[in-house]
């Protein structure tokens, strides 16, 4: 049985009109309630964003309150440095002048006497004196020691160059007088000198680096 709508063609399309404005705000609410929802999220993620960034902030501050803390180190690490090579610079060709009395204490024959003894260092820029530029490797001489004394025969005097020639960092031992004091006495007044290689110099002057630092450790308050 075919229906028939009794209905005025009016009638219908007011009802036609009214289906399609109701499927368009529900499709306009369901669109809004989707773009409340996507607003909320990122909402939610910018406060996460914010939340991260002032946390990131806080560390920031305490790492740089850290540095802050730490930089005296690092300044006292620059000055201990600069002392470091002061001292080396300062104690090139170092000589321990009490070892040098200790090995003139061993050496020196039982029948003679000092009356006199020096020693200098030949003063240096920084590198030992006489320090070749090129060419074959030569002895570096840094200073030198002069003595003065009363021996017993001529061959007392001979004993005492002999070992001082023994001593390491001791070369070129030389006389320059051997004068009887009295016709006969063999009792002689002598003078002589040696010269002093960068072998005579402490570790420190020797340019040895733990050494200088163990002395810059020493004096460093």
């Amino acid at each position: 049985m075919s229906q028939i709508n009794l209905l005025p063609p009016e009638l219908r399309e007011q009802q036609a009109i009214r289906r399609n404005t109701s499927f368009v705000i529900t499709i306009g609410v369901a669109v809004l309630a989707l773009i409340g929802l996507i607003y909320l999220l990122q909402l939610q993620r910018l406060s996460q964003a914010q939340s991260d960034l002032a946390d990131q902030q806080d560390r920031n501050t305490r790492l740089e309150n850290q540095i802050d803390a730490l930089s005296q180190f690092a300044d006292l690490q620059a000055e201990l440095a600069a002392k470091q090579e002061l001292l080396a610079a300062i104690l090139v060709n170092e000589v321990s002048w009490s070892n040098a009395l200790r090995d003139v204490s061993m050496v020196i024959p039982d029948a003679s006497y000092l009356t006199n003894m020096t020693g200098q260092i030949t003063a240096t820029t920084g590198k030992a004196a006489n320090e070749p530029t090129g060419g074959a490797p030569e002895t570096k001489l840094i200073g030198n020691m002069s003595f003065a004394g009363v021996a017993n025969q001529t061959g007392t005097i001979a004993t005492w160059i002999t070992r001082l020639e023994e001593v390491q960092g001791w070369v070129n031992v030389w006389v320059n007088s051997a004068q009887e004091d009295v016709p006969s006495s063999r009792i002689y007044t002598f003078s002589n000198g040696l010269d002093l290689t960068q072998d005579a110099a402490t570790a420190c002057g020797q340019g040895e680096h733990t050494a200088c630092v163990e002395r810059t450790e020493v004096t460093t308050p």
